[in-house]
Parts: structure tokens; sequence; C-alpha cells
């Protein structure tokens, strides 16, 4: 008889399942549910643009729209499925996204009194609200524990758990008084399907908590309470009301308790796997391993690489953490990434493109990467920088901007476009040079996301920038298919993670080999990249500027 695994994937704006044949890799079923409230699920505030919340009432009703249909059309396109043949569910969300919860362990936007406010909400990864407070835990991290930011890159973000905790605390004291402890999103919807929702009893990722809670065995676990109490002592406070030891994803959170198994139509007690964070599981289902690196490409990116946890590799200053176990056991888990990619695209598009590209979007972004794939690097004398929301890496500053060097009044869309692309790319060529400078091997690209699959031209102008074979996963949703063979391995159905991706994992047939010509013009481009990088992003830089614009003239002739 068939095994299948479920693996649910909660992303920014909607969940979706997935459920995968574990014999024969294939990708059965699938279905995705829009989240209803805010905009596009995301509830904002046109007052303040860095506030994204979001209602944990959507991922309830989500989880059982996903898993139901799911089912159901599982049954119509495989005879052999059923749902007794179902023997695990691993579970992938956003992150960091913590909600303040009860003593029971409910969200306190479930409750009556609350569920209007949006600081009891679900605080979705890219809320950017607690600034402020993330410069104040560096700064302090900084004098009292500079092993805390030797982890994390350096400096910890405002998209992070304790930077949301405090901000909540003073920005909306009533709802933090209110609240028992705080759970991530990838803790909950485990915690709920096993039943085991008590937020001292139910097992944390060690993925949100080594990469977004300065979590690490070497510590002792989360931030001691000194440094909390520097902070507020209300943080010292609820240290003890959070967790102490922290779990990698294929460890079995517990059983799938009984009135969830009713509800979604699955046998009781199968296991649900730990959870972790959806590019992390995004990683495992493109295949990651040693020296392979999974780029994440969407909105924003994420990076992640993996190396054997021994020997010890160094610190890297600049990555957004790296955690033992939060990728794949027995491995360092180095995660990076670009806040804005796939959003700058979309810009582009919304704002500068005119009509005559399209009249939909997809009809421009169609006519924008046929018009860009006939130009020569460097033949439009363009060259931005991709810091349109901010750099993540390796600068970790929410407050830079992108910029657009070169246009002259003959400059198209499509080269606006192209340099773009390129900017990301060199974005990326940034920090896998930070990762090999630290001794990380980098030898491939494996892509997944929508992006990769859909431009040809950005993924070729990729392998030139970086110089190496870029490949693309062969599944759509890696995300899912990671968190679905996390539950199979939970369940015992494959030794260990490795096992697993051996079965299932695969790429797709095109392989984009970098094409000499163009990987020693953008050589030349992108030692102007990092001039602009380095003077705009970094304050002990020094130089002058006066020789860009006529190089990227003098290369725009050469190339024309």
């Amino acid at each position: 008889m068939a095994r299948y695994a479920i693996g649910l994937d909660y992303g920014t704006n909607s969940c979706r399942s997935l459920i995968v044949n574990l014999d024969n890799g294939t990708e059965v079923a699938s279905h995705v549910y829009a989240y209803p409230s805010g905009q596009m699920g995301v509830i904002v505030d046109p007052r303040d643009p860095n506030v994204a919340r979001q209602n944990p009432a959507d991922y309830r009703s989500g989880l059982i729209a996903i898993v139901v249909e799911g089912l159901k059309k599982a049954h119509a396109a495989d005879p052999a499925f059923s749902p007794d043949t179902v023997v695990g569910i691993g579970v992938d969300t956003t992150g960091s996204t913590p909600m303040p919860v009860d003593r029971s362990g409910t969200p306190l936007a479930l409750h009556p009194e609350f569920k209007d406010n949006p600081d009891a909400q679900a605080w979705l990864w890219k809320d950017h609200t607690s600034h402020a407070e993330a410069a104040e835990i560096t700064a302090l991290a900084g004098q009292m524990r500079p092993q805390y930011l030797a982890k994390c890159g350096g400096t910890y973000s405002s998209e992070w758990f304790w930077a949301k905790v405090l901000r909540l605390k003073r920005a909306a004291p009533r709802v933090f008084e209110a609240a028992f402890s705080f759970v991530e999103l990838c803790d909950w919807i485990p915690a709920v399907l096993t039943g085991i929702e008590d937020p001292l009893a139910l097992k944390r990722s060690v993925c949100a908590a080594g990469h977004k809670a300065l979590y690490a065995n070497v510590w002792g676990g989360l931030p001691d309470k000194a440094f909390l109490a520097a902070l507020d002592p209300a943080l010292a406070d609820l240290r003890d009301r959070l967790y102490a030891t922290a779990h990698t994803a294929d460890v079995k959170a517990g059983g799938l308790c009984a009135g969830w198994a009713k509800t979604l139509g699955l046998p009781a007690g199968i296991a649900v796997a730990v959870g972790a964070f959806d590019a992390h599981m995004g990683a495992v289902g493109a295949g990651c391993a040693a020296g392979k690196l999974a780029k994440i490409l969407g909105t924003s990116t994420c990076d992640l690489l993996v190396a054997r946890n021994d020997p010890p590799l160094r610190d890297i200053p600049g990555v957004c953490g790296m955690v033992d176990g939060s990728v794949m056991p027995g491995y360092i888990g180095i995660e990076a990434g670009q806040s804005a990619v796939g959003d700058i695209f979309l810009w582009c598009v919304n704002h500068l493109v005119p009509d005559a590209y399209g009249a939909s979007q997809g009809d421009k972004f169609a006519a924008l990467d046929e018009a860009a794939s006939k130009l020569k690097p460097g033949e439009s004398g363009l060259l931005a920088l991709d810091w349109n929301n901010g750099n993540r890496c390796v600068l970790t500053d929410v407050r830079l901007s992108g910029l657009l060097l070169g246009q002259t009044l003959h400059t198209t869309a499509a080269e606006i476009y192209r340099a773009l692309v390129e900017a990301t790319a060199f974005g990326a060529h940034m920090i896998i040079d930070r990762v090999r400078d630290y001794g990380v091997p980098v030898e491939q690209v494996i892509t997944c996301g929508g992006l990769s699959a859909k431009s040809p031209f950005l993924m070729q102008v990729y392998a030139d920038v970086l110089n190496m074979p870029m490949a693309v996963a062969a599944s759509d949703q890696t995300c899912a298919l990671g968190a679905a063979l996390f539950g199979a391995v939970a369940a015992g159905a494959f030794e260990n993670i490795e096992a697993a991706q051996a079965k299932v994992c695969r790429v797709r047939g095109r392989v984009y080999q970098p094409i000499p010509e163009n990987v020693a013009v953008y050589a030349e481009l992108f030692r102007l990249y990092r001039q602009l990088h380095d003077g705009f992003g970094t304050a002990a830089w020094s130089g002058g500027m006066a020789n860009v614009m006529k190089a990227l003239i003098a290369l725009r002739e050469r190339q024309r």
C-alpha cells in the first residue's frame, strides 16, 4: 500500500496543502486558501506602512479548507489514495510571526475583547514597526552579549521575535499584560493539530527560536534574564513563560488529536512534525545539501545553506543567522536573503511601464522579459541598487532605499527592468561572496518559487552574474514539499531527511549555465555595484563616485 504525507504551507497571503506520494515522489493534490482578513490577508494601517498583522482565525479556517479540499482532490486524482494511507503531517509558516496567547494557548485575537485590536493579532514577518526596538537590542547586545549578535549576522532585525514583543509591550501594554506567553505561528499550528496548545508544553521549533529569538544551546537557550531585564524587566519575567528547549523539524510534535482528526477526515494519532519556517523547509524540498545554495525567489528572497556542524563554523557577519539544525539535523543552517526582489519588479510594472507593453500585468511582464532578454549586459548604461525595501543582507539595514543610476532621455522601461533584475543578482552575489569568505563552499544554486519557473531571462542573468550553474527545483511548492517530508520522517517513513530527499526531490531538466562573455561584462558591472553598495551602505567607506557614471557610459558604448 502506498504511503502519503501532507505538507501545510502558511504563506503571507494564503495557505496551501500538498499531498505527496512518498514512494514515487508524485505530488497528488494541493489546495489553496486565501486569507479573508485585511488586504490580501494582511491587516495594515494606512497611517503606518510598517504595520503588517494577520488574523489567527484565518489560520484555523484555512487549516480546515486546505486539508479537507486537498483530501477530496487526492481521492479524485489517485485511486490508491485514502486518508488511511497518510502517515504524517508537516507544517511550515512565515516567520518571525509571533502572536500573544492566553494561558491555554488561545491567541488573544480570538477573544471578543481583542478581536478588532491589531496589536493582539499575529505580528506578520514583514511588520517593521519595531525598528527602533531592534536597534536597541543590537546596541545592548553589542555591549553586554556580543556572542548573541555573532550568531545572527551582527544586527538584530525588526522582523524578529524580541523586537516585536518589546514593541507590543510599549505600544499596547494592555495586550501585553493580558498575554500569558507568545507563540510563533510555526509552533502554533502543530500545537493545534496535536491538541497540545499549552504554551509551556508544546514543542517549539529550533528554526524559529534560533534564527529569530536568539536561542542557542551554547548559552543555555534563550537570552539570559539579566540581558532581557536590561531591555525591560517584563521580558525577563516573560522568559519563564516561553520555553527551555527547541527541536528540529524531524521530531514528532505529537499525534493528530481526535477532534481535529474528525474535523479533517484523517486518522487520529498520525504523526505531526515540529514546525519550521517556510524558506527553510523550501530549501529541503528543493534538495539543498552541502555546497548547494537553495534560493527561494519570490517577493523577497531567502537563501539557505547547510554545512556540517562538526567542525564548527566561524560566525559570519551580515547573514540572518547560523543555527544548528534549523534546516536539517546535523547541519548548521545559514540563512540570508534580500528584502525585495519580485516586489521590485512588480513596482516597476505597476508604476513605470506604459500600457504599450500590454494591457494586463501578466502581458507587461512577458513583454518586458522578451525585450530585456534582447539587450546585452551593460548595453543600457544603467546600474541599480536593490534596496527598495531596505537591505536584509549583508548590511542588515531596513532604512536604506533603492537607486537607479545612468538614465538618459532615451532610457526605456525594458532597460530599467533589466537593470533591476541585474541589481537583485548583484545583491545575491554579495551574499555568496560573504559566506565563501568564511569558508562555506557554494558550487551550485537551486532556485524555487514562481520567478525561477516563469522567467528564463532572469535565470540566465543570475547564472551569468554569479558565474555558476542555476538549477530549478521540479516542484512548484517546495515549502509544502519540505514540510511533507519532515512529516514523513517524524512518522518513521524514512530514516532521516536526506533519505526522504533522495527519494522525492528533483530538479528540472534545464540547468542554466553561465555564458563566458556575459560573465566578463558582469564582473565589470559588479565592481561598480560594489562601489555603490559600500559607498551608500557603509559609514566606514571613503572615496569618490565620479568614475561610476562615465564607466557605465563607456561600457554602454562598447556593448552597443
